[in-house]
C-alpha cells in the first residue's frame, strides 16, 4: 500500500482528474463575478479583471426571476422525495431479502427488468395518473413519481443480505415480531445504505429537468433546473447570471456530500457484499 501511495504516477492522475472535475466548478465560480463584456471577451479570461456581484444583485431581487422560490422549491422536492425512497425501498428490500414468500423470486426479477426499461415511456403514463389525481403544477407530482424505483429496492436487498442473520435471531429470541425487529434492529444497521440512497435520490431530484418540465406551469411552481433556463434571453445570453444560478444551485449539494461521504463509501461497499 506504502508502495503505491508513493507512486508519482498515482499523485499525476489523481491531479488531472481533480483539475478535470473542479476544473469547471472554479471557472463557474468565478465567473460569476465578471462584468458581462469581461465573461464574453476573446480569448476568456479566468481570473476576474473587476470583481462585482451584480449577477448575484440581479438574481435575487428580481421579481421575474424568483430564483428564492425555485430554490426552495427544489429542495423541499428533493428531501420529500429521497425520505419517501428510503421508506418504501429499504422495506420492499428487507421483505426481498430476510422474508421467505411465494413467488419471492419472480416478483424480485420482475422489479428488476423495469430497471432496462427508458424512463420515457412513462412520461405519458404518469403524466396522465398525475392529471387524474389533479397534482398537476404541484410538488407532489415531482415528489411522488419513482419514489418506489427499482435501483432503490435492489441497492437495500442488496445491503440486507449482508448483514448477520444473528441479528434477526436474537430479536426473535427476545420476542420481537417482523415490523419491531425491521424498525428496531434492522434499519439502524441499515444507516449507511440509507444515507447512500438517500443522497442518491436527492441528487437525482435536485438535477431533473424532463419530468418538472412536463408537470410544472406556473413560475411560483417550478424547480431551480426549470427556472435557470429563464435566465437565458432569445438573442442574449449574461453569462455572469447564469453561472451565479448554477453556482446557488451546486453549493447544497457539495455541503451534503461533504458530510455524508463517509456513509456513502461505507454503504457502496457494503451492498456489493453478497449477491
Amino acid at each position: 500500500m506504502r508502495s503505491v501511495a508513493r507512486n508519482p504516477f498515482l499523485w499525476v492522475l489523481l491531479t488531472l482528474l481533480s483539475v478535470v472535475f473542479i476544473g469547471p466548478l472554479v471557472v463557474m465560480f468565478l465567473t460569476s463575478f465578471k462584468t458581462t463584456q469581461e465573461s464574453q471577451s476573446v480569448p476568456p479570461t479566468i481570473w476576474p479583471g473587476e470583481w462585482t456581484t451584480r449577477a448575484y444583485d440581479v438574481l435575487l431581487s428580481s421579481a421575474d426571476n424568483p430564483i428564492l422560490r425555485w430554490f426552495f422549491n427544489s429542495f423541499a422536492a428533493a428531501t420529500a422525495h429521497a425520505l419517501l425512497v428510503v421508506l418504501t425501498a429499504s422495506m420492499a428490500g428487507y421483505a426481498l431479502a430476510r422474508m421467505d414468500f411465494k413467488f419471492k423470486n419472480i416478483i424480485f426479477a420482475m422489479i428488476i427488468s423495469t430497471m432496462f426499461v427508458p424512463g420515457f415511456i412513462f412520461l405519458m403514463p404518469n403524466f396522465l395518473i398525475l392529471d387524474s389525481f389533479g397534482w398537476l403544477d404541484t410538488l407532489l407530482a415531482i415528489v411522488v413519481p419513482g419514489a418506489a424505483g427499482a435501483f432503490g429496492v435492489f441497492f437495500m436487498r442488496q445491503f440486507f443480505l449482508s448483514l448477520p442473520k444473528e441479528f434477526e435471531e436474537s430479536a426473535r429470541i427476545d420476542g420481537a415480531g417482523p415490523f419491531t425487529t425491521f424498525f428496531r434492529v434492522m434499519l439502524p444497521n441499515a444507516v449507511p445504505a440509507m444515507v447512500t440512497l438517500m443522497v442518491l435520490s436527492f441528487l437525482t431530484n435536485w438535477n431533473d429537468f424532463i419530468w418538472p418540465l412536463y408537470v410544472l406551469f406556473n413560475d411560483s411552481s417550478l424547480t431551480l433546473p426549470i427556472g435557470l433556463t429563464k435566465l437565458q434571453g432569445a438573442y442574449t445570453i449574461d453569462y455572469p447570471v447564469i453561472m451565479a444560478g448554477a453556482v446557488i444551485a451546486s453549493v447544497p449539494v457539495l455541503i451534503l456530500y461533504t458530510f455524508v461521504q463517509r456513509f456513502v463509501i461505507d454503504g457502496v461497499a457494503s451492498s456489493g457484499v453478497k449477491g
